[in-house]
């Protein structure tokens, strides 16, 4: 059975935390966050630490917690063994050299509290300062998911910056949607069978074919009409888009 200390209580911490506590191959042995209160999550209230300097011992520890307070916790972390590793998409492996064992437990999706995921089915990228310890760390991650990934810091920044594109640009143009379509008195529900549609296509095309649009077809009309209906903040946002559509496809706006 491996221990896991996890040290976090953010949205990646929590759902590490179910995922690894319903697993009969890992034992969840403590998780660690500064403000005791937000680890409520935690079933065993035994197992919940706020002090760290009293941190157990693990095979494992994962550390999920915001990227720029990783390089200050990872120096006052005092660990005798196992591995740590970060769970960040953005942060050097390197962030956790002070320790002898480490390496990166990357899992690349998005997170979450209250929307339960299916941790099968989520890509975990792995990193690690040793052979033996990414073995190591390929083993735990097996366990959980069937997409393990070896990816370098480089390959891994840049994973993450197609990943904002991605989840977090396009959940944004959602959000703007959602709010215009309020300001018409319509239902954002209309719009949920084409977002599923959007994305169902790219399972078996590449984007570049899937697109569509009075940008791909340059109609100059269309456009023109739409941004009439714009504010000047979403009449850039659409500018711009329509121009990296028409760039990207060889077309001029």
């Amino acid at each position: 059975m491996i221990k896991v200390v996890i040290i976090g209580a953010g949205n990646v911490a929590t759902h590490l935390y179910h995922c690894f506590n319903q697993a009969m191959e890992f034992n969840v042995v403590q998780v660690f966050n500064r403000n005791k209160d937000h680890l409520d999550f935690v079933e065993d209230p035994a197992k919940r630490n706020s002090d760290l300097s009293k941190i157990a011992e693990a095979d494992l520890y994962l550390i999920a917690i915001k990227d720029e307070a990783i390089e200050d916790l990872s120096i006052k972390l005092k660990v005798k063994k196992g591995i740590v590793a970060h769970t960040s998409g953005s942060q050097d492996m390197n962030t956790l050299a002070t320790f002898e064992n480490y390496g990166v437990f990357y899992p690349l999706q998005t997170f979450s509290k209250t929307k339960a995921v299916d941790f099968k089915e989520i890509p975990i990228c792995l990193e690690a300062n040793s052979e033996p310890n990414l073995e190591f760390l390929k083993k735990a991650a097996s366990i959980i998911s069937d997409k393990i990934f070896e990816v370098n810091s480089e390959q891994r920044r840049a994973l993450h910056l197609s990943a904002v594109f991605v989840n977090n640009f396009s959940n944004h143009l959602f959000a703007l949607a959602e709010d215009y379509c309020k300001q018409n008195q319509l239902p954002f529900e209309i719009l949920r069978p084409l977002i599923k549609e959007t994305v169902s296509k790219i399972e078996t095309l590449d984007p570049y074919s899937a697109q569509t649009g009075p940008a791909l077809r340059n109609d100059q009309k269309t456009i023109a009409a739409h941004l009439e209906m714009l504010d000047e903040d979403n009449k850039k946002i659409y500018t711009i888009l329509t121009e990296s559509i028409q760039k990207l496809h060889g077309k001029k706006l």
